[in-house]
């Protein structure tokens, strides 16, 4: 009895400890990624580039973000109100959706009423359904680069074990994607050095496809001849009068042309020359008076 009175104390304890504790959890919604001047980077589905702001689904279940705020002044929670009931705002577990400041809200759900500026300090949050409860937040500095993101290093992670927040400016940019690249390519990364314009690429792919295209037209060639001599021998053997043609370097039009020639002379029964008139005697057994007319009696008067 005392042994569980001393284990129920301890977890007791250890309980108490814990919720004292000062280290602070990652929220379940983050600002994942942002870039403030977007010059050559991602594009929008309008053909667009403008600044964009990524949120990271950090937990391990599906959430929605319709009907949450987003904003850029910490007076203006509701500034932007993500509309309900598009199924593009169901975010699954651990993955981003993308919205972009670019001041068109009518362009769609993921375009905000808003512009972030590189003069100055960008204040981003999020809030929940009723405007008031903030489910995060990031300031950007002022004086971003174009094409350069800020946002934290791995995905979703927004305090290191000291509760400091690690919002750093990005080495790359990735917008849907994870922050961190776990592991290179060397050969990627060593095409990158040796060829940065991608010429020696563009070459090598238009030297690969130009060389498979002539080594298909010789085996269909190849493979046409064979046939085509296979068929040959096949019809030879069989002592027909295909054989002929066969054996002989004739095309078939020119086959078809000569037994239509030779069918039209046999069957041509007048005399060549134009100016000749052929009269050929016809024996009849037939007389106007044959007729059964003729053979009929009058009906009586």
């Amino acid at each position: 009895m005392r042994f569980f009175k001393r284990l129920s104390y301890l977890f007791i304890t250890v309980a108490l400890f814990a919720a004292c504790s000062d280290k602070k959890e990652n929220p379940n919604w983050v600002i994942n990624e942002v870039m403030v001047v977007n010059e050559t980077n991602f594009v929008d589905d309008f053909g667009q580039r403008n600044g964009w702001i990524e949120i990271y689904n950090n937990t391990s279940k599906t959430q929605d973000l319709g009907g949450r705020y987003l904003t850029n002044d910490r007076n203006n929670p509701k500034k932007y109100p993500i509309p309900r009931g598009d199924v593009l705002t169901s975010i699954k577990p651990h993955q981003h959706a993308i919205f972009f400041a670019d001041d068109r809200p009518f362009n769609g759900t993921f375009h905000l009423n808003f512009v972030l500026d590189p003069t100055r300090e960008n204040y981003i949050a999020l809030y929940e359904n009723d405007g008031k409860t903030l489910l995060d937040e990031i300031v950007i500095p002022a004086g971003m680069k174009a094409d350069q993101t800020y946002g934290f290093a791995q995905d979703g992670v927004k305090f290191d074990e000291n509760g400091n927040i690690t919002a750093i400016d990005l080495e790359r940019v990735t917008p849907s994607s994870n922050n961190a690249v776990l592991e290179e390519n060397p050969k990627v990364v060593s095409l990158e050095e040796t060829d940065p314009l991608g010429g020696l690429l563009t070459i090598t792919s238009m030297l690969v496809v130009f060389f498979g295209l002539i080594a298909l037209y010789f085996f269909f060639k190849l493979s046409g001849n064979i046939a085509k001599n296979m068929s040959q021998q096949k019809v030879a053997q069989t002592g027909t009068l295909s054989a002929a043609r066969s054996q002989s370097h004739l095309s078939g039009e020119v086959l078809a042309a000569i037994s239509a020639a030779i069918n039209e002379l046999k069957e041509d029964q007048h005399d060549i020359e134009s100016t000749i008139l052929t009269i050929n005697q016809v024996k009849r057994n037939f007389s106007p008076w044959n007729t059964k007319r003729q053979s009929l009696r009058e009906l009586p008067r």
